[in-house]
């Protein structure tokens, strides 16, 4: 018997899609840091759930991209770690701007980042014989029917608050 879900999320849904290019393989130096400091604010923020992040998908698109699909309660938790003075990404914030200014990282390593505050009815999810995953493992999971057998219908779910 297949089990279908879909995500239990009520109101809007914040994503930040983060990560990495590696530019030139044979500067290890450089882009190595770069991923160790991801994977430390992934470990500082799962200490600290108070901070925000909800849930997290750590994902290879190539031999050289690696990023996070990141799952926060709100845009406000999100800019208030990524400003808080007593967070690891301000450090290794500065240390990267410190190395752009020299021109050290250029055409070694890229980053990226992508916000989104997705607004209730813009987003739907189904799960076929899946644990909680994605949206659902940083919101809930539900029956299917809950939110409606077809996408059109979860699209129109509206939680009430």
């Amino acid at each position: 018997m297949v089990t279908r879900t879909t995500a239990d999320a009520k109101g809007d849904v914040v994503v930040l899609l983060i990560g990495m290019r590696i530019n030139r393989f044979r500067a290890v130096r450089l882009w190595l840091p770069v991923m160790l400091a991801m994977l430390r604010m992934l470990r500082e923020l799962e200490k600290d759930p108070a901070r925000g992040l909800l849930a997290k998908v750590l994902l290879t698109a190539s031999p050289r991209t690696y990023y996070v699909v990141q799952y926060w309660e709100s845009k406000e938790r999100l800019y208030a770690y990524a400003t808080a003075p007593d967070a690891f990404h301000h450090e290794a914030w500065a240390r990267l701007n410190r190395k752009e200014r020299t021109g050290k990282l250029r055409g070694q390593v890229g980053i990226w980042h992508e916000s989104y505050v997705v607004p209730e009815g813009s987003y739907e999810a189904i799960y076929g014989d899946m644990p909680a995953f994605g949206l659902a493992a940083a919101h809930g999971q539900v029956p299917l029917e809950r939110r409606g057998r077809y996408a059109k219908d979860r699209f129109a779910y509206r939680s009430g608050g």
